[in-house]
């Protein structure tokens, strides 16, 4: 089962569906997916609760003052039947710098851009705009 792929796709149609939350297992992937999606103002907040197995993470959608979901797309770029890795001089730009590339690097989860100024490559996960 891909895991970071179960996380884009329960934020993609929860965003859709117009809720507020959405409720998913908890990880410590996932948990810093949660926490560069917040850095970088595409979700309000998460928080995760202890139930005595792997805990469950609550993520609190945010919306524009119209009413649509602030996440336009998101894309799974590496899979777990292909691996997508890029050099820190290749990591993509999103959108024309529009939307933000997330990046699993030998010194943790990080935007592309945070990766590329850190001279760090790594597997390219998803595409935020």
């Amino acid at each position: 089962m891909d895991t970071i792929g179960d996380f884009l796709t329960r934020i993609r149609n929860a965003g859709l569906a117009q809720h507020d939350k959405v409720d998913l297992p908890n990880s410590n992937m996932r948990q810093s997916l949660a926490k560069l999606l917040e850095a970088n103002g595409y979700i309000r907040s998460y928080r995760v609760a202890k139930d005595g197995k792997q805990g469950i993470m609550r993520v609190y959608l945010k919306y524009s003052k119209d009413g649509n979901h602030v996440i336009k797309n998101i894309e799974r770029v590496s899979r777990p039947s292909r691996r997508v890795y890029a050099k820190a001089t290749d990591i993509p730009k999103v959108r024309s710098g529009y939307g933000v590339a997330i990046v699993s690097t030998s010194k943790g989860v990080m935007t592309g851009d945070q990766a590329a100024e850190n001279n760090i490559g790594g597997e390219v996960i998803c595409k935020i705009w």
